[in-house]
């Protein structure tokens, strides 16, 4: 027997493939309402619209059970119940029987420059917000069932909407759009029950293509493809290509080491929207080399960068996508990470140094882990390592593509930067980070000094022998804290200072299995699997007790759960 995957709403958005909208308690960072709001992602995040079930014969609020499914969301009562379901990405279908649906302005209060003014339009007969935060307009079509209007064409505060009911035996029916510009009139191409089907067979395709692999030893993998799915926008604004926003909550940008995850867990089924990913960020890399640090529908930020990863992603993606990536394409990822590896070699080395710097805690993800408490422009240990990897795959590719000048030159500069790592910040039982600035050298409880350990075959035994032995004491009964649980300064929510996170816990995992230290990887892996399944997909956990912290639809630890998962049932097969 099938079951039907339900998930809470307090913790994913309802939404789907596609769509810059979701439907949502959730208005921001500790920002919920009691009813459940149409949110947009254009021009930031912003809930537009109140969907607020009703008493047909009172008007009056009715409190519901909601239940949602990847196709279908449903508000439950004794009374009746109202669906919702997309038809398109940009329109939403809502039905009820028994209960009625007010659909109200939910923005700021309407002046010239904020809020939602709300009219009934002459033209199509419709009723249409507009939005200014968003700079769209918001269409309900009424399809079946009597509206009556409240508040049309009132300024400041005042409500502004409609409620939708039946004659108590019909079912009302309406659709909502969100329009760039007017649109045309809306039609109901299918009927509802038309919609659902769509869209079920819409996720079922999708999950078939990323997760065939899943098995009752990985529970969640169907949720985690619902994450990942229902965060995918189209091309848009500054988004040039489809993109998957690391959360429909409010974390809802790219950034850029996030991308490189979810671009690996994608690959092996969803070829385009994984190679989609990964040169989403590069799409905006400016002359000098340097990637954005994140880039959403309206905003590119260029204040600071992320950690250089992606030679060790595009390495996994070269395997996977093997088959799939021509010359072209490959060419022309050369080229971008030879501009982005250049940054870090001409910008971030001090005259004389032969290992390269981030500025801030913010350049190397861990934003305020305790590696950067003595300074903030370090030279660090996981930063090398990770340069190291990307010159050892800029040299591969520019051996596979002809280019052997170039692979030569790579080549060494690998294994002059792999040198001067281990001469200058290696002490024989510890990575040392120094400050560029006063040149002082120390180690922390921090996770992030261990991170050479994703070099894995290219350590000396003895030196990921120590890493492993280091790691295992971050390791707690759900993974990898962040901070040592034993150091002063382990905060349970702390950012970088405790909790556990997904892309470290992939990092070390897979530098543990090149290094040989394969058991211990087994370890990670099944305890962080286990804590999703058990705490779904948060953008990070607390590391004693596995609660989950932050934004908990967030893509880039669904796309680590895939990829130790898919791992685990090839390992075990």
């Amino acid at each position: 027997m099938t079951t039907v995957l339900e998930f809470s709403v307090d913790d994913i958005p309802f939404s789907r493939h596609g769509s810059w909208f979701g439907i949502s308690p959730v208005l921001g960072q500790r920002s919920r309402a009691d009813d459940l709001h149409l949110v947009s992602h254009r021009n930031g995040m912003h809930g537009v619209l109140r969907l607020v079930p009703v008493d047909p014969a009172t008007g009056e609020r009715v409190d519901t059970t909601v239940r949602a499914t990847p196709a279908v969301l449903s508000w439950e009562h004794a009374g009746g119940r109202i669906d919702i379901a997309y038809d398109t990405v940009d329109a939403v279908r809502l039905r009820g029987v028994g209960l009625g649906l007010r659909v109200e302005a939910a923005a700021a209060a309407l002046t010239p420059f904020t809020g939602t003014y709300f009219y009934p339009d002459a033209a199509d007969g419709g009723y249409t917000f507009t939005a200014y935060e968003t700079g769209h307009r918001y269409r309900i079509t009424v399809l079946a069932g009597e509206p009556a209007v409240f508040g049309a064409q009132a300024l400041g505060e005042a409500e502004r909407g409609l409620t939708i009911t039946g004659d108590g035996s019909s079912p009302w029916e309406i659709a909502i759009e969100e329009l760039t510009g007017g649109g045309v009139p809306y039609r109901a191409a299918n009927d509802f029950e038309q919609v659902v089907k769509a869209g079920t067979d819409a996720f079922a395709g999708f999950v078939d293509a990323v997760a065939p692999w899943r098995s009752p030893d990985t529970p969640a993998a169907e949720l985690a493809c619902y994450t990942l799915w229902s965060a995918t926008v189209a091309a848009e604004g500054f988004l040039n290509r489809p993109g998957v926003l690391m959360s429909k909550h409010w974390m809802d940008k790219v950034w850029s080491w996030d991308h490189c995850f979810n671009a690996l867990a994608l690959a092996p089924g969803a070829p385009e929207l994984a190679w989609d990913q990964f040169s989403v960020i590069f799409d905006h890399q400016a002359p000098a080399g340097v990637l954005p640090d994140s880039v959403t529908h309206s905003e590119v930020l260029y204040n600071f960068v992320k950690p250089p990863i992606h030679g060790w992603a595009l390495g996994q993606l070269r395997r996977l996508l093997a088959d799939r990536l021509g010359r072209d394409e490959l060419t022309e990822a050369y080229h971008r990470l030879v501009r982005w590896t250049e940054f870090w070699l001409t910008r971030r080395r001090a005259p004389g140094d032969r290992l390269p710097h981030y500025q801030h805690g913010n350049d190397s993800g861990w934003d305020n882990a305790t590696t950067f408490d003595p300074e903030r422009v370090v030279v660090t240990a996981d930063l090398s390592a990770f340069l190291v990897l990307q010159l050892r795959e800029l040299a591969d590719l520019a051996a596979e593509l002809g280019f052997a000048d170039d692979a030569t030159r790579w080549a060494d500069l690998a294994t002059t930067t792999g040198h001067a790592l281990l001469d200058e910040l290696w002490s024989g039982d510890r990575f040392y980070a120094r400050g560029v600035h006063s040149g002082q050298k120390w180690s922390t409880g921090s996770l992030l000094d261990l991170m050479p350990i994703v070099l894995g075959e290219h350590l000396p035994a003895s030196v990921a022998t120590v890493l492993a032995e280091r790691i295992t004491a971050h390791l707690t009964p759900h993974g990898l804290a962040s901070e040592l649980p034993t150091s002063p300064h382990y905060r349970p929510d702390g950012y970088w200072r405790g909790p556990i996170w997904a892309p470290a816990t992939m990092l070390v995992v897979d530098g543990l299995r090149r290094a040989g230290h394969v058991d211990l990887a087994r370890q990670v892996s099944d305890r962080f699997r286990a804590l999703c399944e058990a705490s779904g997909f948060a953008e990070n956990f607390d590391a004693l007790t596995g609660a989950a912290l932050r934004d908990r639809a967030y893509t880039w630890t669904a796309s680590v759960y895939l990829l130790l998962a898919r791992h685990h049932v090839a390992d075990r097969s």
